[in-house]
């Protein structure tokens, strides 16, 4: 083989996932992200929030969702560097022997899911509608964008908690926890697809008069492929920006119907059940209960917020 050959030869065996990830590097998102240390630590705080949501098993004390796991014995107990202390309880206990840092672990993988589903069922509402208006117009349009009007008048949090009451006034007792995962994940989606629905409509009536749209209805290729294959990937940048966002806000609806108690139940507490049942104890001095989960909703909530804002600013091409 010739000296001519190994540079063909080396250039054929690079792979498609190198030379991406290549690309990305080189991109001027990823050296938007070097230059900003607040979005790096940001990035690093919500990847650990992650991270032990997944592995929480591997890092509680116990399953605070298994009551044969519980002892009423162990309740109340002080955080282990105070004088009131327990090994292994390195966050105390609250009134049901749970182990708060184990509580703090399986509540946050329970909000991570919730907002997580919310974030993509409201994303894939709001933009199959938005698509619609956007692409066919007239009376169409008119009608999904009166609606979202309408919805745009109430709260976010207004609107799931209709949904929730609904629901709840329908099924009763008969919902258990799974059932109440589900009914969130709903209201949520509910609560938030008009902003994506409105950013998609107001992309795709710019997308939908260049040149290779009319390419692509001139080759004869139905509707949907034209919105989902063409139209949708040049409108991703806000999109990505506002699922971002709207993450943040949907696992803050969420702490904040648990809150109210119109969330998960204390079988299988989120964060923010377990701001709920901590504030019961927080006059009679169990302090801890509610305020170590309160700091990891704060703290989840806070990178995830500075994440989007990096994310706004970098996808804009005037701030380039």
């Amino acid at each position: 083989m010739s000296d001519a050959a190994l540079p063909q030869k080396a250039a054929s065996n690079r792979t498609p996932t190198a030379s991406l990830v290549r690309r990305a590097l080189d991109s001027d998102i990823f050296y938007s992200f070097r230059r900003s240390k607040l979005t790096m630590v940001a990035a690093a705080v919500t990847l650990l929030f992650f991270l032990l949501a997944i592995a929480a098993p591997l890092f509680a004390v116990q399953n605070p969702f298994d009551p044969a796991q519980l002892q009423l014995m162990n309740s109340r107990i002080a955080p282990l560097w105070t004088a009131d202390g327990q090994s292994p309880f390195l966050l105390g206990t609250d009134e049901q022997g749970r182990d708060v840092l184990s509580a703090i672990l399986y509540g946050l993988r329970i909000s991570l899911i919730v907002g997580i589903l919310g974030v993509v069922f409201s994303g894939a509402l709001g933009i199959g509608l938005g698509l619609i208006a956007g692409y066919f117009g007239g009376a169409i349009d008119a009608l999904i964008m009166r609606i979202a009007d309408v919805q745009l008048t109430f709260p976010a949090i207004l609107i799931a908690l209709l949904v929730n009451g609904v629901a709840k006034s329908l099924f009763g007792n008969r919902m258990d926890a799974s059932s109440m995962l589900v009914v969130l994940v709903l209201a949520i989606g509910l609560s938030f697809w008009v902003q994506y629905a409105r950013t998609v409509r107001g992309s795709v009536m710019v997308e939908k008069n260049k040149d290779y749209v009319a390419a692509a209805q001139l080759i004869g290729l139905p509707a949907p492929v034209i919105m989902l294959r063409h139209v949708l990937p040049n409108t991703m940048g806000p999109i990505l920006v506002i699922a971002t966002i709207n993450l943040a806000l949907a696992i803050i609806t969420e702490a904040t119907l648990s809150f109210l108690g119109a969330g998960m139940p204390d079988t299988m507490p989120s964060l923010g059940t377990l701001i709920r049942i901590g504030n019961n104890y927080l006059f009679a001095g169990e302090w801890w209960i509610v305020a170590f989960p309160g700091i990891a909703l704060a703290a989840l909530i806070l990178s995830i917020n500075l994440l989007g804002d990096w994310l706004r600013d970098a996808l804009n091409p005037k701030l380039r």
